[in-house]
């Protein structure tokens, strides 16, 4: 039995033949050789890393678009709400109890129209009280012309007798003064009648003012008053009735971001739509850019008016709006997509650049001229786009101009329509 197990472990004189053991020599030469092609893996291996495709990342790939010439349309957005053109809120200047309203909502309504009576009975007392007192400062009136004419002949008397020396001189004086207290009397009456007179006229103006008319012709917007109700006018004029002069015609009050107000003017079309009417698009023109600013939380904003055609009637007061505002159009001008512009190539494997490097004991890969480009680019102002060149992206400097949000204005001397820009990669490690 252990005769067998020994044949078993001792290799065959032909197997140590072939393997070579047991010369030195030959078997030095097949490691060296070995050695050196597993190093020409290792180069091959990490040169593709570093140098193949996709930029040196395996999986990337690089999604791109042609650069185009075209038209471009630069378009301001803002939201605000409609108003009639004269909106008139009708209050009342007296206090008192509203006898009856005779207009109701949507009504249409001429001017000097009756919209609603409060009670005048504390009115007309009034008025006539007034007159009464007109008429007793009359009576004062006339009373005081007697007493001048009174006066007037006790002091030609007065004056008689003083020239024949029956009267004293103090007498004389007398009758003058009691002839000038009668003047003054009778100027003092003939004032408490104008001012009897102007009571007079303020209570029949208040009598008038308890018959609230419109003031124009229009449309009864809101009635906020019923009969019976108390209307107080002590501090400021209760509101009755709001209405609207003409709804054909409307107006659009929106709020212009102050990064957009430099593109907007007077005189430039729109297009705005309202919840009511999903599908379609209103035409409005603008007629006031407002120099006052508008801070709300932060943020500025200039109120912008536009004129608004509202023949049909589709449109009403304080519908909210969202407004387009063309405020730039550019004809055949070389654009390029917004996401050409932000896009921003991954970064390249520079770990194992470096580890590789690191192996063969070379300085690290760089490129002294592109950043030199890339720097003078940065310095002018302009931009980047990324274009592929034999699978690496390149960056290319460009004059970025206005943009639609989509697309974007740009110049450069080494981008022609149709050169496919990079605006996003799938895949890899951003």
């Amino acid at each position: 039995m252990r005769a067998i197990v020994n044949d078993i472990a001792k290799p065959a004189p032909d197997i140590l033949e072939t393997l070579q053991v047991g010369k030195g020599g030959r078997r030095r030469r097949v490691l060296r050789w070995g050695a050196l092609a597993l190093l020409v893996v290792i180069v091959a291996a990490g040169a593709w890393l570093v140098f193949g495709s996709n930029g040196g990342q395996p999986g990337v790939q690089y999604v791109t678009q042609a650069v185009r010439r075209g038209d471009l349309t630069v378009i301001v957005t803002a939201t605000g709400n409609l108003r009639a053109v004269n909106q008139v809120e009708v209050g009342s200047e007296i206090s008192g109890i509203i006898k009856e309203v005779l207009v109701q909502n949507n009504d249409r309504v001429e001017k000097n129209q009756v919209l609603a009576r409060l009670d005048t009975d504390k009115l007309r007392s009034q008025v006539e009280l007034s007159r009464a007192t007109v008429e007793g400062a009359r009576a004062r009136i006339a009373e005081a012309q007697a007493t001048v004419v009174e006066k007037k002949l006790d002091l030609e008397r007065a004056k008689a007798l003083a020239q024949q020396r029956i009267k004293s001189q103090q007498t004389l004086e007398a009758a003058q003064a009691a002839h000038s207290r009668a003047l003054a009397q009778l100027a003092l009456a003939q004032a408490q009648v104008k001012e009897a007179q102007a009571r007079l006229q303020t209570d029949e103006t208040n009598l008038e003012k308890a018959v609230i008319r419109a003031p124009i012709a229009g449309i009864v917007l809101e009635r906020r008053v019923e009969p019976g109700q108390t209307v107080a006018a002590s501090f400021q004029a209760p509101v009755l009735f709001v209405l609207a002069e003409n709804l054909a015609k409307m107006e659009l009050y929106v709020d212009v971001d102050e990064a957009d107000v430099g593109n907007v003017r007077p005189q430039l079309t729109a297009t705005f739509t309202v919840s009511a009417y999903p599908g379609r698009k209103f035409e409005a023109t603008i007629s006031r850019v407002n120099f006052a600013s508008k801070i709300t939380q932060g943020v500025v904003t200039y109120e912008t008016l536009l004129t608004v055609d509202n023949k049909d009637m589709a449109l009403r007061p304080g519908m909210t709006a969202t407004a387009e505002i063309r405020a730039r159009h550019f004809t055949n001008v070389l654009l390029v997509p917004n996401a050409a512009i932000r896009f921003v190539p991954p970064p390249q494997p520079a770990a194992r650049r470096g580890a590789l490097e690191g192996l063969l004991g070379g300085p690290r890969f760089r490129r002294p001229a592109k950043q030199k480009t890339e720097t003078a680019a940065n310095q002018e102002g302009m931009v980047k786009i990324w274009t592929l060149v034999d699978g690496v992206p390149t960056s290319q400097p460009v004059r970025a101009g206005a943009s639609d949000g989509r697309m974007t204005i740009i110049e450069g001397a080494k981008v022609q329509p149709g050169t496919k820009v990079i605006v996003d990669v799938r895949g890899g490690t951003r």
